[in-house]
């Protein structure tokens, strides 16, 4: 989960590949900052449990639709718009992510509880490394990999 335009991630955590995305949301989801008012995610998120969560904590879900296209609801336009914003700004994160720790193959790890803290170390560097460069005045886009093989 992240939020705003640097895309910061809040909360993460590390499940097999056949965990339910909307299972684990509700962990990861439960509160959030009072300042979020909008949640993007894809199609798995579109789940009654979530919606009632955001509904209790004044958020609102933005999950697109399955099913055949064209869509015609009354959303489809807010979501189109969210979609196309979340989409490039996850894959950007996951591409800055992975190049800045060098994870495009396999994780120098073996076991889920050694690969869990591997992976979830390398969030609380990230973190860490964009409050750092946020305190200092930085560009939080580029230059993070020389910036952490310089620590």
């Amino acid at each position: 989960m992240t939020v705003a335009g640097v895309w910061i991630p809040l909360r993460a955590a590390l499940t097999p590949a056949n965990a339910a995305d909307n299972e684990q949301a509700t962990d990861l989801l439960a509160d959030l900052p009072a300042d979020v008012r909008f949640v993007l995610g894809d199609s798995h998120y579109r789940d009654p449990a979530l919606h009632d969560l955001a509904a209790a904590d004044g958020w609102t879900l933005v999950a697109n639709r399955r099913g055949p296209y064209p869509h015609d609801d009354g959303g489809v336009e807010v979501r189109r718009v969210f979609h196309k914003e979340r989409s490039g700004a996850i894959e950007n994160l996951n591409g800055q992510f992975k190049a800045i720790f060098d994870v495009n193959g396999p994780v120098p790890t073996r076991g889920e509880t050694a690969t869990a803290r591997w992976v979830l170390g390398a969030v609380l560097v990230y973190q860490l490394t964009l409050l750092s460069r946020h305190q200092l005045g930085l560009d939080l886009r580029t230059g993070l990999k020389p910036f952490l093989q310089a620590a």
